[in-house]
């Protein structure tokens, strides 16, 4: 029986890197399939880990059919037993039904991977649709960590290190990034909702969380 399986977490939890070695796993058993992805921080056309690892794909626009681009394949005397689909997060909720139609209709394991929420901590639209379809969603269980050692639950939109909450939903960076440039850091509730990142945290002089102690004379 197919399946449509979202694979979520925070960045930095190795999900493209899961997405590789899912896509190789099954080539290995001889299945054939396609892996896709949108806004990859390596470029267009591609699926980048942050261990290194990469491997061509197709792009995902925001005119992409999944269900005709495999229809067509099909059609064409092709094969297709899976799909790998990188970054859904940044799919519209109308290609997140294409996929289940892949699933219920041409009898097509899809794999997909994405973080759930964005730096507002509000639901993408694309994760929140396959949330609500998804066989099985699967909370990865590599833990990204918060600068303070605490396990990271929500991602956050840095400009020169200071944490900023306005903004389009989608502008692409990466955790590494040099001053004043726009780039992401995952960080526990307790300090997304301080908006206290290492850089900030550095900089701090004396934080709230520490208990105050009376001087010794």
């Amino acid at each position: 029986m197919a399946e449509l399986v979202f694979f979520s977490g925070t960045m930095d939890c190795g999900k493209s890197t899961l997405a590789l070695q899912l896509d190789h796993n099954h080539a290995a058993r001889g299945r054939q399939g396609i892996i896709f992805s949108r806004h990859d921080r390596a470029g267009a056309a591609t699926i980048s880990s942050r261990l290194g690892l990469r491997a061509d794909a197709v792009e995902v626009t925001d005119a992409f059919d999944f269900h005709l681009h495999v229809v067509h394949l099909l059609s064409a005397g092709g094969r297709v037993d899976y799909l790998i689909c990188d970054e859904a997060n940044f799919y519209a909720t109308e290609q997140v039904d294409q996929l289940a139609r892949v699933v219920d209709e041409l009898g097509i394991d899809v794999f997909t991977f994405g973080i759930t929420t964005d730096f507002r901590t509000r639901l993408f639209p694309g994760s929140q649709r396959l949330i609500e379809l998804a066989d099985r969603v699967e909370v990865l269980q590599v833990e990204a960590l918060c600068w303070c050692g605490a396990r990271a639950t929500h991602n956050a939109r840095t400009v020169g290190g200071v944490m900023v909450v306005e903004g389009a939903q989608v502008v692409v960076g990466d955790i590494s990034v040099s001053d004043d440039e726009i780039g992401y850091e995952v960080l526990c509730r307790r300090h997304h909702r301080r908006r206290l990142t290492a850089a900030t945290a550095r900089v701090s002089v004396l934080s709230p969380d520490v208990l105050p102690f009376e001087q010794q004379a």
